[in-house]
């Protein structure tokens, strides 16, 4: 398969893991959504790996996916807190543009795309920014929506976190990296709720929701880095970071989140921008 198509499966994994997520997050606490979630993704990806048992990875990768899980830890936290307080078709967007951070670095490394897919990523970066600003008030007033200032800590924290993950995952390790990263996230959080006695009440009542959180995001992940092998990282990082499309109809079909007009076109530019970069 294609780091085109790997790169789409995991956005579209991480779309259902997200609103999951978000759903789970009005529920109980940011931090029981992220324990609950990571430890089942903890527990998928070991399963896998004791089914395909690749060979050891070497030590430097595993300090780049510990460094891609103290990142994502933090997007996380930043993520699944604006989804609690804010739409999720304006949050999801906004923490997409952290695609930008291995665009950078991989047109610094001297990656060419084609033209044709600049464009193309132009596009899906614009359509994702495109959803951030919402309609207020009976003038129409456009104002930031709730959660913006969190969704934009989390698109640092994922977009430094995807960096490290495709460095962890150059080297073979595509299947390692993952579970390094749950192997970091899960203790910290623990650590974090017990220093600052957070109450764990409601954790049963999602708990199987959270299992599916955990599933599909860490499934994205290995997509993600089986994509980064086999493709450009300027190109991939950017197609993975479509999850927000996945998010948005979601939101406004099961939840019936207002989208306005402005943020609809900016899916259908997103999807533009994804069509160009496959064809080029």
């Amino acid at each position: 398969m294609s780091g085109i198509l790997l790169a789409l499966a995991a956005s579209l994994s991480w779309g259902f893991a997200d609103f999951g997520a978000g759903v789970a997050a009005r529920r109980v606490t940011v931090s029981l959504v992220i324990v609950g979630s990571q430890a089942a993704g903890l527990v998928f990806v070991a399963l896998v790996l004791a089914l395909v048992r690749p060979d050891l990875p070497a030590l430097v990768h595993v300090g780049d996916a510990a460094l891609a899980g103290a990142f994502g830890a933090l997007g996380l936290f930043a993520f699944y807190r604006g989804l609690a307080v804010g739409a999720m078709s304006i949050v999801g967007p906004i923490s997409a543009t952290g695609a930008i951070v291995p665009l950078t670095y991989g047109l610094a490394r001297g990656e060419r795309p084609s033209a044709l897919q600049l464009v193309g990523v132009a596009l899906a970066v614009v359509g994702v920014i495109a959803a951030a600003v919402e309609a207020h008030g009976a003038t129409d007033r456009s104002r930031i929506g709730a959660g913006v200032g969190l969704a934009l800590l989390a698109a640092v924290g994922f977009g430094s976190s995807i960096l490290f993950l495709s460095k962890a995952s150059a080297g073979g390790d595509a299947l390692w990296a993952p579970l390094t990263m749950r192997g970091v996230t899960v203790p910290a959080v623990v650590l974090m709720m017990l220093v600052l006695r957070m109450p764990a009440t409601g954790l049963r009542a999602s708990l199987w929701l959270l299992a599916g959180v955990g599933v599909c995001d860490t499934g994205a992940n290995l997509l993600f880095a089986l994509a980064t092998s086999r493709g450009l990282l300027s190109v991939v990082a950017v197609l993975a970071s479509l999850y927000p499309v996945v998010l948005v109809i979601l939101a406004r079909t099961l939840l019936k989140e207002r989208i306005a007009l402005h943020q609809l076109g900016g899916v259908a530019v997103a999807l533009t921008g994804v069509a160009l970069i496959s064809a080029g």
